[in-house]
């Protein structure tokens, strides 16, 4: 079978792009496969111990642990999708990578930054209904309702991802393969030399309109939420409602804090050198903090970590 290419506007063909990653450093390099080594190892075993508790435990069997489940999937998704093939790097020094490799990083890469984005904004709405509507949550956050907003979250977030993808495999390509980068980023316009205008909106639009419903969403439901727990007369209320929210609270501002700062630029301030540091910040650091948040910051979850680890 003839491997996919991407055509240079002289013709060639490109079958293969050189990532050249954070470092070219090999010393600083196994810095770097040690340190993303250990993230990935928690990303990946926090997030799966907590489907695991929210699977076996009965009484994290509700809406909010249904979208944490949810959350955590995509969370090992989301850092899977590049760091294996980064630290493989790190290790063989081979930094080559295949063109349908680099496309299926990025087609995963923006898909599961979108779910989780959109996911984010479903469990700011859930949280506004158990605060502020807590007699009616059940009608609100009902089985079938949950099930269609988490499958919303996932359609849209990959119908995202495959307009950025099928757009960017139409532009030509007309310089060098080599990626100065740990993955081809959802906006790696530079390396084109066709008209981008089109991408350039269908990223604003379309990758902007997912962000920016899903702060909405989640600003307007808080605004609520703050409304609601100013009208508590106690403190110990006050404190109660609060954390019921306080980990999503947490999580929201860092995934929202790094993304919207990388994205939501004017291209004259485009900075190659603070992509990559931002991307290591909600590609490897956010999915790890994710679960040791949620952890730390939650009590039900905590219970039901102490209780599966007194069983064993």
């Amino acid at each position: 079978m003839e491997p996919l290419h991407w055509m240079v506007q002289n013709g060639t063909a490109v079958t293969e792009f050189i990532l050249l990653g954070l470092s070219s450093d090999p010393e600083v390099q196994l810095i770097l496969f040690g340190l993303f080594l250990l993230c990935y190892l928690v990303a990946v075993g926090g997030n799966t111990l907590i489907l695991l508790i929210t699977a076996l435990d009965s009484r994290l069997h509700n809406p909010m642990y249904f979208f944490l489940g949810n959350l955590s999937v995509v969370d090992i998704g989301f850092t899977s999708s590049t760091v294996p093939k980064m630290l493989i790097s790190y290790l063989s020094q081979d930094k080559r990578i295949s063109l349908a490799g680099c496309f299926s990083q990025m087609y995963f890469f923006i898909s599961f930054g979108g779910v989780e984005c959109l996911l984010l904004g479903v469990m700011a709405y859930d949280r506004y209904a158990a605060i502020c509507h807590p007699l009616h949550y059940g009608v609100f956050m009902n089985p079938k309702t949950c099930v269609w907003l988490a499958a919303s979250a996932w359609i849209l977030g990959l119908t995202n991802s495959g307009v950025h993808s099928g757009m960017m495999s139409l532009l030509s390509f007309c310089r060098d393969n080599v990626i100065r980068h740990f993955f081809l980023t959802s906006h790696p316009f530079q390396l084109f030399c066709s008209d981008i205008q089109a991408n350039q909106i269908a990223t604003f639009v379309v990758g902007g309109g997912v962000i920016m419903c899903s702060f909405l969403v989640t600003l307007v439901s808080y605004v609520y939420i703050v409304l609601a727990i100013v009208r508590i007369r106690t403190k110990e209320g006050h404190l109660k409602a609060f954390s019921t929210c306080a980990s999503h609270l947490t999580v929201v501002n860092i995934y929202f804090g790094t993304i919207i700062f990388t994205y939501i630029h004017p291209n004259s301030t485009y900075s190659q050198e603070q992509d990559r540091i931002f991307s290591v910040l909600y590609e490897i650091l956010t999915p790890m903090l994710n679960p040791i948040i949620y952890s730390l910051r939650n009590k039900d979850v905590q219970g039901a970590l102490w209780k599966a680890m007194g069983r064993a």
